[in-house]
């Protein structure tokens, strides 16, 4: 939980660059080093901070095909059932149950049209997915 401005400045300056070292980030928000790690640790302990994570690029990896395809199933399903139908699609990134019409939003990333069309059909194939709606990235405007 955050209990000041410092920790907002702490967390903003580790967002910009998670390899900041305790030093760089004392020195941007006016504490020492030692002073960060306890507020860093103490955010991580509460949960504040939930990982650390390196920000990959997809053309290095080969998932230059980026969509969003939003899943309607057949009947009322909650969450843990839709994490269920898709918990084998490697290519599905992330996904959030939504408001509106759909009942959960699926961010994909496959290395071309064909592997994207490949992961629809077998999501479409389960038992309580009535219908998709892919929308295709054509390119990231902001991060």
């Amino acid at each position: 939980m955050l209990r000041d401005d410092l920790d907002r400045q702490i967390i903003a300056s580790l967002v910009e660059n998670a390899r900041a070292s305790l030093a760089e980030i004392g020195g941007a928000v006016g504490l020492s080093a030692p002073a960060v790690k306890r507020r860093v640790d103490r955010l991580v302990a509460d949960g504040t901070i939930e990982g650390f994570h390196a920000q990959i690029a997809d053309e290095a990896v080969g998932t230059t095909t980026e969509a969003f395809v939003e899943l309607h199933c057949r009947s009322r399903t909650n969450p843990a059932d839709i994490a269920a139908m898709v918990a084998e699609e490697s290519d599905i990134v992330a996904v959030y149950t939504v408001t509106g019409d759909a009942d959960a939003l699926l961010h994909v990333k496959t290395a071309s049209p064909a592997s994207l069309e490949a992961v629809v059909e077998r999501v479409r194939a389960h038992q309580n997915a009535e219908r998709t709606k892919t929308t295709i990235v054509l390119s990231r405007v902001a991060r």
